[in-house]
């Protein structure tokens, strides 16, 4: 299992993906998250919380699935697998924790480019009904 308490509190809320409040209570006020496909770092708790939330209901659900992760002290990747609508997706979350065991920096990358077009597709459909 994972060493890093943090990370074990991320797989069970991936593996649940249903409680935001377990999501939010992970994030650091000051927490950053770095898109695929949005140029600028969202900053900020409310904003990262929006995108990661959005992120595991678009991406997460039967195909998903961790393939490997390297964790060294406070951070952690996750080489991650999934399939939207036909399309194969690999990508990696590149996790920091900050001294109180709080997400402060996400990272999200994906492949191949078809990939990316079809998160962006799905997540900006996710973010679009949040914000209803």
């Amino acid at each position: 299992m994972s060493a890093h308490p943090g990370l074990a509190a991320w797989h069970a809320y991936m593996a649940a993906a249903s409680d935001p409040q377990a999501l939010r209570d992970q994030l650091a006020a000051d927490a950053v998250f770095h898109s695929p496909v949005v140029h600028t770092p969202q900053e900020g708790r409310d904003k990262v919380f929006a995108y990661l939330h959005a992120a595991s209901h678009a991406l997460g659900g039967d195909h998903f699935r961790y393939l490997r992760e390297i964790v060294d002290g406070d951070q952690a990747m996750l080489e991650f697998q999934t399939e939207l609508d036909g399309t194969q997706i690999n990508g990696v979350d590149i996790i920091r924790w900050n001294s109180e065991g709080k997400i402060n920096d996400f990272k999200v990358m994906v492949r191949p480019l078809k990939a990316i077009n079809k998160v962006w597709e799905k997540m900006a459909a996710m973010l679009a009904a949040q914000a209803n």
